[in-house]
Order: C-alpha cells, then sequence, then structure tokens
C-alpha cells in the first residue's frame, strides 16, 4: 500500500505545482481535450477522484467548487485521496471492476495515476506552461499506452492517434499515442 501511496503523492505534487502556476486569466483557456477549458480539467479530475472513492463505496469529504477557487478545490481532493490512500483499511476497499475484483487503491494506482500525468499536461498546454512531462512519469505510462491501444479509442477517453517520427522523443510518442499533439 505504501509504494501506491508514495506514487499518488509523487504524481500528485507535480500536477499540484502546474495548477498553482496557473495564471489568474488562463483558466477558461482551451484545454487540449476538446470542448474543455484548464478549469474543466481540473474538475474532471475533481470529479474522477470522488467516483474512484465511490467505487468502493466510500466518498471524499465535500471541499471548495472548481468554479469558484480550482486550487483550493484541487488540493482539497488531493489531501482527501492521499488521506484515503494512507488508510489501508479503506484504500483496500473491494469492488467489482470492469476488469473483475479489485481494489480502491488498485483502481487509483492505475487510473488516476494516470490521469495526474496526462491532465497535468493538459493543463500546462492549457494553461501556457512548461509542458515538460518527468521522464520517469513517460517511462512509466509510455509501455501501459501502447497495451491500452483501441481502448484509448472508446468514447470520451482520448481522440485518434497522432501521427509522429519515428525518431521522436519518448514523451511525443505518448502524446501521439493519447491523440494529442506536442
Amino acid at each position: 500500500m505504501t509504494d501506491i501511496a508514495d506514487r499518488y503523492r509523487r504524481l500528485a505534487a507535480t500536477l499540484t505545482r502546474r495548477i498553482e502556476s496557473v495564471p489568474a486569466d488562463r483558466w477558461e483557456s482551451p484545454s487540449p481535450c476538446e470542448g474543455w477549458t484548464t478549469r474543466d480539467v481540473v474538475a474532471h479530475l475533481v470529479d474522477w477522484h470522488r467516483q474512484v472513492a465511490e467505487l468502493g463505496g466510500l466518498t471524499l469529504p465535500p471541499g471548495p467548487p472548481v468554479d469558484a477557487d480550482p486550487v483550493a478545490a484541487w488540493t482539497h481532493t488531493r489531501d482527501a485521496m492521499q488521506d484515503l490512500l494512507d488508510d489501508p483499511e479503506r484504500a483496500n476497499t473491494p469492488y467489482e471492476g470492469m476488469f473483475g475484483p479489485t481494489t480502491v487503491a488498485a483502481t487509483a494506482d492505475q487510473f488516476l495515476g494516470f490521469d495526474l500525468v496526462v491532465h497535468g499536461w493538459d493543463i500546462a498546454r492549457g494553461a501556457g506552461l512548461d509542458d515538460t512531462i518527468p521522464p520517469d512519469d513517460v517511462a512509466e505510462l509510455l509501455p501501459m499506452v501502447r497495451q491500452l491501444g483501441d481502448n484509448l479509442r472508446r468514447p470520451g477517453v482520448c481522440g485518434p492517434e497522432v501521427p509522429v517520427p519515428d525518431d521522436a522523443d519518448d514523451q511525443t510518442k505518448l502524446l501521439g499515442l493519447l491523440g494529442r499533439r506536442r
């Protein structure tokens, strides 16, 4: 459990730095997620965190609304999820997932971990910030994204793959597989 909680802590810290760096006039800027603003990406992350907890019949305490204060909404949600993951009893809550029996922690690790990295890039890109993904995060995600293949093309997940040159760096390859242009 410690590995999952620690990985979440690390990935959430990177995302938090990005969210805290968004200039006040960039929250309504378009993100790379079609039809979503930078603020909408944060709202998605907050909502998805709540949904992951609910999969196991758990709840995260309500916090500030994203519309009023996206930074406060995110940090509240991050702290609530970290508290859940730091508690083995709650984190190990089982439920029947899409691929069979799993736990809230396993889902948080796989799906929230993915979103923290990818949507961190979306937020940085929409806000005009440095959108470099830490190389270790790219190295972790790239094999998983390749394995997901066409499952990424389901409605509401990722757009069509963007072709990239064979000699592109790994971040560009990752983004291309996710339907994003660098």
